[in-house]
């Protein structure tokens, strides 16, 4: 009887660690990567902490890339390469280039993948399967309009400059920048194109790649063109900050509206404090959530995300973070953004 409840033992007890492992194992069989274009900024940083949670719930594994800085194409490829090689299920992209990556993503979606592009659309937009963002294009507008609201009857004599992201226009520079000037009364030409257009208050383009010193050269230049720009869109708060910077060395910090996008924590603050004033609010922690949700799905059941009803694009949501409202112009205020913020 001995030998008997031993062998019962070691058999039950096999049984038992093989189901145990099996939990686990199937769990780690779908593998996701986050590729974002830095690591450093916070809306980046906070992208990566609600795809990491989301996946520690799902029991998928994710691997997580960025570029060294914003517009870093190459390690971007590098990336997705290494994602084939990994025989990941599928990748989750904030393109630093939409148009170069797009070789690479067709790769990734040959060999198996589902491919969701994050916060910045892919060109042409379907070369992704999905894309989880905030309608930038919206938020562009969003605060075109407050600042056209904001000047009244002198928005006809703005002189205005913009603050973009890269060279190569990315679709989140275009989307933004061409609803800016859509909510602010100006005639954008081709709409998929940056600096096309024709409008007399237009003082000039400048980039930033997204951070600080990018925004404060870049005013720099701008004021260099002409020092009575007063009004100023910035393709993020990093960038608007930097602004800010520059026209305070001039005394002209209370001479300028400057608008921006994100709604990080810091931004948020930066239009309580009077430095930027009017940001649309986005949110990257639920993009990245419900890309990771997605790839899931897709991994168990074969199955894609559905756009939002009657857009192209899963949408997030946009918010105005002003504490200066406009009429005709929704908006919440400072307290309300800083309960949603991020970063």
């Amino acid at each position: 009887m001995k030998h008997t409840r031993t062998l019962t033992g070691l058999i039950l007890g096999a049984a038992t660690a093989a189901l145990m492992s099996a939990a686990p194992a199937a769990a780690q069989d779908v593998t996701a990567c986050l590729i974002t274009k830095t690591d450093t900024n916070p809306f980046f940083v906070k992208m990566k902490e609600g795809a990491q949670a989301k996946a520690a719930e799902l029991g998928v594994t994710l691997k997580t890339f960025a570029g060294k800085v914003d517009g870093d194409h190459d390690s971007q490829v590098a990336a997705i390469e290494a994602c084939i090689a990994d025989g990941a299920k599928g990748i989750l992209i904030a393109a630093s280039d939409t148009k170069a990556i797009v070789d690479q993503v067709k790769k990734a979606q040959a060999a198996g993948m589902v491919v969701i592009a994050l916060d910045t659309p892919l060109d042409p937009a379907d070369a992704a399967d999905a894309t989880f963002a905030t309608d930038n294009f919206e938020a562009g507008r969003l605060i075109g309009a407050w600042a056209a609201a904001t000047l009244g009857a002198e928005a006809a004599n703005a002189r205005i400059g913009f603050l973009n992201l890269t060279p190569s226009q990315p679709t989140v520079d275009v989307l933004r920048n061409q609803g800016f000037m859509t909510g602010f009364g100006i005639d954008t030409k081709d709409v998929n194109k940056i600096g096309d257009e024709d409008d007399g208050r237009i003082v000039g383009h400048d980039v930033t790649n997204g951070n600080e010193e990018g925004g404060r050269k870049a005013m720099e230049n701008l004021l260099q063109k002409d020092p009575n720009i007063n009004v100023i869109h910035t393709i993020n708060e990093p960038a608007a900050v930097g602004a800010f910077q520059a026209l305070k060395a001039v005394g002209k910090e209370n001479d300028v509206l400057i608008v921006s996008v994100d709604g990080g924590c810091p931004g948020v603050q930066s239009v309580k404090d009077g430095m930027i004033g009017a940001t649309s609010q986005q949110y990257p922690l639920q993009m990245a959530a419900l890309g990771v949700e997605a790839i899931k799905k897709w991994a168990d059941t074969g199955e894609k995300p559905a756009p939002t009803p009657g857009k192209a694009f899963f949408d997030t949501g946009v918010n105005l973070v002003t504490d200066k409202p406009a009429e005709g112009v929704p908006s919440i205020d400072t307290a309300k953004g800083l309960e949603l913020c991020w970063g």
